[in-house]
């Protein structure tokens, strides 16, 4: 038997990095999993290989009506998500600065996608779920940019759309527990994928970065997915409104 045998999650930003990873894991855990990325074909790629347990949706998170049709979508071919995982976000390198150099265009696109996007689907995630009255869990992908220091200071669009969505995270929980649905952060370090590949093609900078982890390593998929699927599962049924580190100790520098 498998952790998530009987649920329904919907992960965003699964087509690629951590969500394609989540949701392989998801699937192999037993979960029927509706891949949901703004890439169609990356979706239907993921969806594919996973095979009858999956579906694409196409989605811009940061589009309250592309987010909605998602969730009502999903509902209607009768795979209400009782977990959802709001994993889709960017990282403008080169437009994102230090505050007095930032342009209100990159803070705006940031923002839009990270903060506002993870709002509304936090938002119809749980008015899919209330309606269908099955409770369920939402993981949120944090970030320990968003706690603070030098390294948070020279990002200050995504630094502050993590703080805020770790912020959401707790509101969220707060609101809705009696309603049975948890909410949750997973915290990853810097992990390497196509998102950090400015990071990770520069030497000196992924050498920097890992220089600040105190397990020594950049962190891989495989490594938040454990998390994710925890706090999806009924294990972490007493869990709402926690920040889960999974950075190598990056955040207790």
């Amino acid at each position: 038997m498998g952790r998530l045998d009987g649920k329904t999650a919907l992960i965003t930003g699964a087509g690629s990095g951590i969500g394609r990873g989540v949701a392989k894991r998801f699937a192999r855990e037993g979960a029927r999993v509706i891949v949901a990325d703004r890439d169609a074909d990356a979706a239907r790629l993921v969806a594919d290989a996973l095979g009858d347990a999956a579906r694409a949706v196409t989605v811009d998170i940061s589009d309250e009506a592309s987010v909605e049709s998602a969730f009502s979508e999903s509902a209607a071919a009768g795979w209400p998500p009782d977990v959802v995982v709001a994993n889709a976000g960017v990282q403008l390198f080169g437009r994102d600065a230090k505050i007095a150099d930032l342009d209100l265009e990159a803070w705006n696109a940031t923002i839009g996608v990270n903060l506002t996007g993870t709002f509304l689907t936090v938002k119809h995630a749980i008015r899919t779920m209330l309606a269908a009255g099955i409770g369920g869990s939402i993981v949120l992908t944090g970030s320990p940019t968003a706690f603070g220091g030098t390294e948070g200071a020279a990002f200050t669009a995504y630094s502050t759309s993590k703080a805020g969505i770790h912020a959401l995270a707790r509101f969220a929980a707060a609101a809705y527990a009696g309603r049975g649905i948890r909410v949750n952060v997973v915290v990853p370090a810097y992990t390497e994928t196509g998102l950090v590949s400015t990071i990770t093609e520069n030497a000196a900078d992924r050498a920097a970065i890992i220089g600040r982890i105190p397990l020594g390593r950049a962190g891989a998929p495989a490594d938040v997915e454990g998390a994710m699927t925890f706090l999806a599962s009924d294990d972490a049924a007493f869990a709402t409104g926690a920040l889960l580190a999974v950075d190598g100790g990056m955040s207790t520098l």
